[in-house]
């Protein structure tokens, strides 16, 4: 497939796409917008999806101490000679328009953030204005989606912020997981700290976040280290399984530092820490396949009123019936009855059935609604009912410290929200699934976090934003409904 110009590719994708539909269906009489028709032509998946900023330290009309380092975390892997290019990530102070200087930018693939970092301290009380601008493209060259046009178009990223005093106070770790003395831990775990403030990307390693057996202290065990910049987590993945029935202990020590230099102070938590190994496995996440990289699915019509996004890419196999787009609007590839739409609807429905082949785990009773449940919030793990599920009361999925917690929704039947599902303390979109054997109904205005594998239909209500996907129809004929709808496709 060729390269469209970036000012109007989802479009013409869409366009492309949909002539060869015409074509087709022309053929044999009929019109394939409303039913019948052939298919278009195989097409092979590729990325043209734009990038985006996710999340920037400062956010945007906060503060910053003076002598800390500036961040911005983007929603997918970035081609790093683009980010670190001289001219893509700069920050000016906002009153004369002097471009702060500052040491080269550097950028974590594993987080996929870039920091820029000043070679003065800021001066307090001062405001500055931090740009990255088209030049950043992710791995396929897809220039970033900013805040500066609104999509298809790429456009800079732009936020201001107001110097603050100078920090001089350590950073500490506040959550562990597993927890000091935690036991039956699953032989397949990582091992999470938690930081009370953002941290210097390039002092969190394998040097300065060890795991040992305890008794006898051994050898430190091989694996890697990651940050999680959104959530200021370290997460330490050791390269194979733990041992059973033994226990362990992590440190991090204080080459572990904050973004303005100062390194890791004893906290209120015991640093080392250790636990104990049971002899299970956790269940992991559920493998999406090819179906991972799309916002919207269905299996026989997509519809959409009003001024959607979805940032990711579109499938509709089997059917052709897809209206409001545009207005409707699609940062991504859309594939219609074509080899790539084929696979992913193949691998939806595997998702559906290993999701549904679970152990049943927690019973939630037909109609219940989860946050009235779960008030302090819901541990990770499998949910359960032989009917309907509810979120009629605000639901924080707590993840504990555990960067790598799932959980998965069995429903019954169908399930509806009228009201936001969150994520606390390393809780991630995409490690989240809900799984109703019918419908799904996502409620005007919420938020909503995770992957819905539905079996059949899916609304989403005026205004709703839903980060994740929305993957209908995996063993049915199903169908989609926006309504002013968001999807933003969570990172891998």
């Amino acid at each position: 497939m060729n390269r469209i110009d970036s000012m109007t590719r989802p479009l013409a994708g869409f366009m492309a796409l949909l002539l060869a539909v015409l074509v087709a269906g022309c053929g044999g009489g009929s019109d394939p917008i409303l039913g019948g028709g052939g298919a278009a032509a195989p097409a092979t998946l590729t990325d043209k999806t734009r990038p985006r900023v996710s999340v920037t330290v400062p956010a945007n009309a906060g503060t910053l101490a003076a002598n800390s380092s500036i961040t911005a975390v983007f929603n997918e892997s970035m081609a790093p000679a683009t980010v670190i290019a001289a001219a893509t990530f700069t920050v000016m102070e906002t009153v004369s328009g002097t471009n702060v200087p500052g040491a080269a930018v550097t950028y974590s693939a594993g987080s996929r953030t870039a920091v820029f970092k000043p070679t003065a301290a800021l001066t307090p009380a001062l405001g500055y204005t931090a740009t990255i601008t088209t030049a950043a493209t992710d791995l396929a060259g897809n220039a970033l989606a900013g805040n500066q046009a609104a999509l298809p178009a790429a456009s800079n990223y732009v936020w201001t912020f107001t110097a603050a005093a100078v920090d001089a106070v350590s950073p500490t770790v506040t959550l562990e997981s597993p927890a000091d003395l935690a036991t039956a831990v699953p032989l397949n775990s990582t091992v999470n700290a938690t930081f009370s403030e953002a941290m210097d990307q390039a002092t969190i390693s394998t040097t300065t976040f060890t795991l040992q057996t305890t008794s006898p202290l051994g050898p430190v065990l091989a694996g890697a280290v990651t940050y999680d910049a959104v959530n200021n987590i370290a997460i330490l993945t050791p390269s194979v399984n733990l041992a059973g029935s033994t226990q362990y202990t992590a440190t991090v020590t204080t080459g572990a530092m904050d973004l303005a230099g100062n390194a890791l102070a004893a906290g209120v938590l015991p640093n080392p820490w250790t636990f104990t190994t049971g002899t299970a496995l956790a269940p992991g996440s559920i493998a999406l396949g090819s179906a991972g990289t799309f916002g919207i699915m269905a299996t026989s019509a997509i519809t959409s009123t009003g001024a959607s996004i979805i940032n990711g890419d579109v499938s509709l196999d089997p059917g052709t019936s897809m209206t409001g787009f545009p207005p409707a609007i699609v940062n991504g590839e859309i594939h219609i009855n074509d080899t790539v739409s084929e696979q992913a609807r193949l691998d939806l429905l595997s998702a559906y059935n290993s999701a549904k082949s679970l152990p049943p785990g927690t019973t939630i009773s037909a109609g219940a609604d989860l946050g009235a449940l779960y008030l302090s919030g819901i541990p990770p793990g499998t949910y359960t009912s032989g009917s309907t599920m509810l979120v009629a009361t605000p639901l924080t999925l707590d993840a504990g410290g555990n960067a790598n917690a799932v959980w998965v929704f069995q429903v019954g039947s169908s399930f509806t929200t009228t009201a936001s599902v969150t994520l606390a303390n390393g809780a991630q979109s995409k490690n989240v699934f809900w799984v109703p054997t019918s419908d799904g109904t996502i409620g005007v205005g919420t938020i909503f976090e995770g992957t819905i594998v539905a079996g059949r239909d899916v609304t989403a209500v005026t205004g709703a934003t839903i980060n994740g996907r929305i993957l209908a129809g995996a063993i049915t004929a199903g169908t989609i409904a926006l309504q002013s709808s968001t999807v933003n496709v969570p990172a891998p």
